[in-house]
């Protein structure tokens, strides 16, 4: 039986006509089915709402997804109602889109599973609302998701990757490392003290106004970060990576928001520009701070390669450092994280672009993954509700800090 929260979110019992409606309107193309489980899955943990059809040899039968990307950035961030309204907006068209594509009905469905925790609770209330419409229309069973999970298992539908393996799961609001020793068997290693990555380059790239370049005005605040930074200079300014002399795997990237943001109002004083114009300076800045990012992800991930050898966690010979979630993207700090897996002889592995920001298929992959293993397949949702905050795993980053491993300096040659 799963394990519920306090705090977590009553979902209000919706009208039914809304979600029937497009059901009774569905057309399905003939097909021949798949003799293979088939599981749909429903993401709206923040701004983006995805679903996807996967059978359990990994096939995505279909798969469809809308973005807020463009939205949020006019407002210089994401506004939780807005998510939720445009995550009703959306939803039932690309839930119909999803099961048109992989010519199925409901009917054909082994499970559903949907993203439940952690997120922005509007968003996942929407999400979870809708699923539960189909799931007691059609009988079927439901798979609550952790999202972070989902994004650790990803790398299962792409690559055949086995147990254990590390990870390291970095985006605009997750960032945390850790042992994935079976399909819902984590041990956390480390996370972040404060903000995520994602969250300080976007706030980084606000400060900066990026949105006013000609060649970043249609980029995520991370996107035009890395895009700037290819034409600046890192030498010209010096930021430091935070908590140099902690050794353990934790994280923390306010404090490299606040010194960036002094070096901003520094330059522009000394440019003679004022705030929301942009800076000459702006390209080095945004080099400067994304390698200094880069350098504190991989000196927490050196720590916890060398913690989980020492331990006897991983396989000294053919360790998998797997790297998901939005932030996975950033090619600079990919290129880091090879330096240092090419360190401790680990394989690095990265799921595909597409695949490492939020989608549906990730949600759908991870149902199969727990359908096959019996684990968390509920057949009673009567008390089902989403978990805004939810820990992954076991957590003994306390046992991490206490081994106190000193990591060998690395050549960034970036």
């Amino acid at each position: 039986m799963l394990m519920l929260r306090k705090t977590a979110g009553a979902i209000p019992k919706p009208p039914k006509s809304k979600v029937y409606g497009f059901l009774r309107r569905f057309i399905v193309h003939p097909r021949t089915l798949s003799c293979h489980k088939l599981v749909l899955g429903i993401e709206t943990s923040c701004d983006d709402t995805g679903a996807a059809v996967v059978d359990e040899t990994g096939n995505v039968l279909g798969e469809a997804l809308h973005s807020q990307t463009q939205v949020h950035l006019k407002t210089g961030g994401i506004v939780p109602p807005v998510a939720q309204q445009l995550h009703r907006e959306n939803i039932q068209r690309i839930v119909e889109e999803t099961l048109s594509a992989s010519r199925i009905t409901p009917s054909d469905l082994s499970a559903i599973a949907t993203t439940i925790k952690p997120g922005l609770a509007l968003s996942l209330g929407v999400g979870l609302s809708f699923s539960l419409q189909l799931v007691n229309r059609f009988k079927k069973p439901f798979i609550p998701i952790h999202h972070m999970e989902a994004h650790a298992l990803t790398i299962r539908l792409t690559n055949k990757v086995e147990f254990p393996f590390l990870v390291l799961l970095i985006s605009g609001g997750h960032c945390l490392l850790a042992l994935v020793q079976g399909v819902s068997d984590f041990l956390l290693l480390g996370k972040s003290l404060d903000i995520a990555p994602g969250d300080m380059l976007d706030k980084v790239a606000r400060r900066l106004s990026l949105i006013k370049h000609p060649e970043c005005s249609t980029m995520s605040g991370g996107k035009a970060i890395e895009h700037l930074a290819k034409d600046g200079n890192r030498f010209h300014f010096t930021i430091n990576p935070p908590m140099q002399n902690a050794k353990n795997c934790d994280f923390s990237f306010t404090g490299l928001q606040h010194i960036t943001d002094k070096l901003i109002t520094h330059k522009e004083k000394e440019e003679g520009i004022e705030k929301g114009q942009i800076l000459s300076s702006a390209a080095d800045i945004a080099a400067a701070v994304q390698h200094a990012t880069a350098c504190h992800l991989a000196k927490r991930t050196h720590r916890a390669i060398l913690f989980c050898k020492q331990k006897n966690l991983l396989s000294p010979a053919n360790a998998v450092l797997v790297v998901s979630g939005g932030v996975a993207s950033n090619l600079y700090i990919r290129k880091a994280l090879e330096i240092v897996a090419n360190a401790t002889q680990c394989t690095l592995l990265c799921p595909p672009p597409r695949l490492c920001t939020d989608n549906g298929i990730m949600i759908a992959w991870n149902g199969i993954e727990r359908l096959r293993a019996g684990l968390g397949v509920l057949h009673d949702v009567e008390d089902i509700r989403y978990e805004p905050k939810c820990p992954l795993g076991v957590d003994i980053s306390r046992e991490v800090a206490e081994a106190a491993i000193k990591v060998p300096r690395l050549k960034m040659a970036l």
